[in-house]
């Protein structure tokens, strides 16, 4: 199953968050059992007393010095643990600016209600390409990522990797993060964006660079002729049906934008954003009825004859 654990960072943005989590847990158990023992002292020392016990108004006129010297310290001690902490932030802040980012690969990442559009960006037109919802990165490499929004406020979270940052709709922020091992390193939106929140994971795959070099080399080819026989029908129902009014396919007359690139469709682990895996039962479930796997999904139903389903599946299949 991909990683996906906050206390099990894998590089070194998510090792300083990580480090920085560990000194603020450790920080506030301490004090939550200072407070406890206090507590506890309090109730042990306490005079008890009965319904017909007289008041005792002294203590107004008495000054209670050691009570007194205890919460100053108390104070004290907890000012100097609170600006510690900010210390500990904006260092552990500074430590994460300051990581090295040559030769670093750049990363376009937009989301959308509720699915993950990745852009890799490169100095010629041509080697730009686009895939959904799985990003891969060489190991040992900086990754510099470009975050924009297309609806609502999305938060890109990739635990393991680094820590999260809001996509919000009309601005640009970018997140920077080293994958030190390979693996495969689950990541979610983190912050509630609509009805399928929760179906909205995305994957970062951190391959060895010769692996990672050899399948961008095949994300920038387009997807050829289909084969003849059923991947040749099927190509013709995706031109005729809905499909290629959302979803573009490279080398094919269908170059719409709405939905995710198909190109490759068949490289990726799983469909729609991490809710199904990519097989040929769930690609048959998503196109026949996506609201009932994602309500409110965008994507409406396709209303195809079996023989179409089953044409369209294979096509879809050979898109690796």
């Amino acid at each position: 199953m991909p990683l996906h654990d906050v206390l099990a960072p894998f590089g070194p943005q998510a090792a300083h968050v990580h480090a920085l989590w560990n000194l603020i847990l450790l920080v506030c158990t301490l004090v939550f059992a200072a407070v406890l023992v206090a507590l506890l002292v309090a109730l042990w020392r306490a005079p008890r007393a009965s319904a017909a016990t007289p008041p005792d108004l002294s203590v107004l006129r008495r000054p209670e010095r050691g009570s007194h010297r205890s919460v100053v310290a108390a104070v004290a001690v907890s000012t100097l643990l609170l600006l510690a902490l900010i210390a500990a932030s904006v260092f552990t802040d500074r430590a994460l600016a300051g990581l090295s980012t040559a030769n670093a690969l750049r990363l376009e990442v937009t989301a959308h209600q509720w699915w993950w559009e990745v852009r890799y960006m490169a100095p010629k037109p041509s080697d730009i390409f686009i895939t959904a919802n799985e990003i891969h990165v060489p190991v040992d490499r900086p990754v510099i990522v470009t975050l924009k929004g297309d609806d609502v406020i999305h938060s890109f979270w990739a635990p393991s990797l680094a820590g999260k940052k809001d996509l919000i709709p009309g601005r640009t922020s970018t997140l920077q993060f080293r994958a030190d091992k390979p693996g495969v390193y689950r990541g979610q939106c983190a912050e509630f964006c609509g009805l399928q929140h929760a179906l909205m994971a995305f994957f970062v795959v951190a391959d060895p660079p010769e692996r990672y070099e050899a399948w961008a080399a095949a994300q920038r080819q387009s997807a050829g002729p289909p084969a003849p026989g059923a991947p040749l029908r099927g190509s013709r129902v995706f031109q005729s049906a809905s499909c290629a009014m959302c979803h573009a396919i490279d080398g094919s007359p269908a170059q719409a934008v709405r939905g995710p690139n198909l190109t490759h469709v068949a490289s990726r682990g799983t469909l729609a954003a991490g809710a199904l895996a990519n097989t040929p039962d769930d690609l048959r479930h998503w196109i026949t009825d996506p609201q009932r796997i994602k309500p409110g999904t965008n994507m409406p139903a396709t209303s195809l004859s079996s023989s179409e389903l089953e044409d369209l599946v294979a096509y879809l299949q050979t898109l690796r």
